[in-house]
């Protein structure tokens, strides 16, 4: 209790106050930029292809995003040590703004996958600032509300993602969503010198952090294997990539505990509650990927708008928020306990009734049914993540071990959305049935993972 009582006592207006409102508005800004831009895709993927082409590249869209970001937030505390916060949030988000305005002039689809990939390396870096500054540039005091308020820009990114996304593509302009995101980038630089500070972070060792190249190399191959796992239609195929991405997955674990450069804390493999705490969040997070078919399935079962079908996928995104903000203000550490060990059956129970709300030709009744439950598996999510977080980043045998605790956050959560967006095409993509049968299927098999965290948030609370 003695250590989870100084992240409590941070109030929201001093990290919203004059002293650190400027480093906050950064920290929220970059993974609200990473966020939206990965829901915002979605969206626009139809109109996009209806327009340079390159059908058979369409999930590819996705997964190379998701690969340079895993690739990228390995580097994290490297450049971090190396450029400061201030260089390193203008890197990020120049090379993000370059990246975005590739996608928005990419006449085929060959060039569009490759300024993907520069947007998801970039992405990748200012997600994964986000929590790292968070330990190096605030008091500890703060890290718990911190924490609430740059996950919540996850949930702010899935509301203004497909919502913004379905909106340019049902007036045709999906060119424009990119440009959208090369001028947010921009306004956020001119930001940055003003509210972080320029020097390098301060190292308890005279050697600079090196890059942590093994670790990176095999969770881009098993994110790349993975997330190309839900494209072909063989089950042989899926089941073969599914279980090489596994393998790959287990030989990082073992890489990464041996090696000097190390993408996990060493506190990871002990005996504490650190490996069950960065577990907790991965399922979670990977639960979160139903939202990804949300849109698609509210237009084919509802027949909602590219728009309403947008903000049907935004419910889970303010349950998010909502859970989030409530459970950061907790102070009671046995109701934080309470809260933390039941976030998974919360999150269960709204999977099911999306499930049970799955019908073609959907009422109203139906569709707000299926927004309840989205809601309440957001929330699901909400109550735990701040709290994880704060404990990732404090529950390390070593203090210097701290940014590194803070930035594998980031790699976990990056890590285990392409296992979930993975895991749910494989699922549509197997499922043999109509589209109501598909939903339910997915909706089903979402839950049935968000339950299976039960037992690793209930150790990560010891």
């Amino acid at each position: 209790m003695t250590d989870t009582v100084p992240l409590a006592t941070g109030s929201w207006r001093a990290l919203l106050g004059p002293k650190h409102l400027g480093a906050s508005a950064v920290l929220a800004s970059g993974v609200a930029l990473y966020a939206t831009n990965e829901f915002l895709t979605i969206s626009l993927m139809p109109s996009a292809v209806a327009d340079i082409g390159g059908q058979r590249f369409y999930a590819w869209v996705t997964t190379v995003y998701l690969v340079g970001s895993v690739t990228a937030a390995t580097t994290v505390p490297s450049v971090l040590m190396r450029l400061g916060p201030r260089w390193s949030y203008l890197l990020g988000l120049s090379v993000f703004g370059a990246g975005s305005l590739g996608c928005a002039v990419a006449p085929s689809m060959e060039m569009l996958l490759v300024c993907r990939t520069v947007q998801g390396v970039a992405g990748g870096l200012l997600a994964g600032l986000g929590y790292a500054v968070i330990n190096t540039a605030l008091p500890s005091s703060l890290w718990t509300k911190a924490s609430a308020l740059v996950s919540a820009m996850w949930g702010v990114g899935t509301l203004l993602g497909p919502a913004a996304g379905g909106l340019f593509a049902q007036y045709g302009s999906w060119r424009w969503a990119f440009g959208a995101l090369v001028v947010f980038a921009a306004t956020i630089s001119l930001v940055v010198p003003l509210a972080l500070p320029s020097g390098a972070a301060k190292s308890v060792t005279p050697d600079r952090t090196p890059m942590p190249v093994w670790s990176l190399l095999l969770l881009g191959a098993a994110a790349l294997l993975v997330s190309a796992a839900a494209v072909p239609h063989d089950p042989r195929a899926t089941a073969g990539l599914v279980a090489v991405g596994i393998a790959l997955i287990a030989a990082f674990l073992v890489a990464d505990r041996r090696l000097t450069a190390s993408v996990l804390p060493a506190s990871t493999f002990g005996k504490g509650p650190l490996k069950w705490i960065y577990l907790t969040l991965g399922v979670l997070m990977a639960a979160t990927m139903v939202d990804l078919y949300v849109p698609l399935f509210g237009q084919r079962l509802a027949h909602l708008t590219p728009v309403a079908a947008g903000f049907l996928g935004a419910a889970l995104a303010v349950g998010w928020t909502v859970g989030e903000i409530s459970s950061a203000s907790l102070k009671r550490h046995a109701v934080i306990v309470r809260t933390v060990a039941m976030a998974p059956v919360l999150m269960a129970t709204g999977l099911t009734i999306g499930a049970l709300s799955q019908q073609e030709n959907a009422s109203p009744v139906r569709v707000a049914l299926w927004a309840i439950g989205l809601a309440i598996s957001g929330a699901g999510i909400g109550i735990a993540w701040p709290h994880l977080s704060a404990w990732a980043m404090s529950r390390v045998d070593d203090p210097a071990e701290g940014p590194v605790a803070a930035a594998a956050i980031n790699t976990v959560q990056l890590i285990s959305a392409a296992f979930g967006a993975a895991f749910a095409g494989v699922v549509v993509n197997l499922s043999a049935g109509d589209d109501a049968f598909t939903a339910r299927w997915l909706f089903v098999s979402f839950a049935v993972l968000a339950g299976l965290a039960v037992l690793a948030s209930t150790r990560s609370t010891r």
